[in-house]
């Protein structure tokens, strides 16, 4: 009967141990899309900066480019979800923390509509009594608030993953932030830009390398 329970525990420890290797393995991140979101938020935010400093005029607000980048963004969720075989812990902690991210991004942006609704009121009676309008950029603070909200997870899952580039990216983020709340909105521009490469797009190159090699050394 010991001999029979030695060989249970034994093989109950092997079971794990072959189901944390699974899982580990089968945890694909192609880095698909930090260099999406990389590309599209450094894209938008240099546009706005021209558009800023030299005057450029679209026919469409740059910014829409974040709702389209969705689609593409639904797909390659989709694809990276079919590539696990299995799902570890730390998998569904990232992904309940970019889902936060997300809610809190359209909250943040609701509230800030809100806001400059209100705001606007305030101002026009202001222009009316004084005959000039007054000099508040509550949408620069946005900008550093966005930047901290993009902090948040791209620290949060670099550190869950082990992955410097992405946790480095994260601080330079909350750096730029910090920058960001004591210049003018062509400099935050410029700094969100170079946030959104330093977290996102680089990283995100790194991990498509990776997910290369790796590819190209199991076929």
């Amino acid at each position: 009967m010991p001999e029979d329970k030695q060989m249970s525990e034994q093989e109950s420890l092997q079971l794990i141990s072959r189901m944390l290797n699974r899982a580990k393995n089968s945890f694909h991140d192609t880095g698909i899309g930090p260099m999406l979101w990389g590309s599209v938020i450094a894209l938008c935010s240099l546009v706005t900066w021209g558009r800023i400093t030299w005057g450029w005029k679209l026919p469409f607000d740059i910014w829409l480019l974040t709702l389209i980048a969705i689609i593409p963004q639904i797909w390659i969720t989709i694809y990276e979800k079919r590539m696990r075989r299995a799902r570890s812990y730390d998998d569904r902690v990232i992904d309940y923390i970019w889902l936060c991210f997300g809610i809190s991004i359209f909250l943040m942006s609701h509230i800030n509509i809100v806001v400059m609704n209100q705001l606007n009121e305030v101002f026009r009676f202001y222009k009316n009594t004084t005959g000039t309008w007054p000099y508040y950029q509550l949408s620069g603070f946005t900008h550093s608030i966005m930047l901290l909200l993009y902090g948040i997870p791209t620290v949060t899952t670099g550190a869950i993953m082990r992955f410097k580039p992405m946790l480095w990216g994260g601080i330079v983020c909350w750096l730029c932030c910090i920058a960001s709340v004591y210049t003018h909105m062509d400099t935050d521009m410029l700094l969100t830009a170079f946030a959104a490469v330093a977290m996102w797009l680089v990283p995100g190159i790194i991990l498509w390398r990776k997910y290369q090699k790796k590819k190209a050394a199991n076929v």
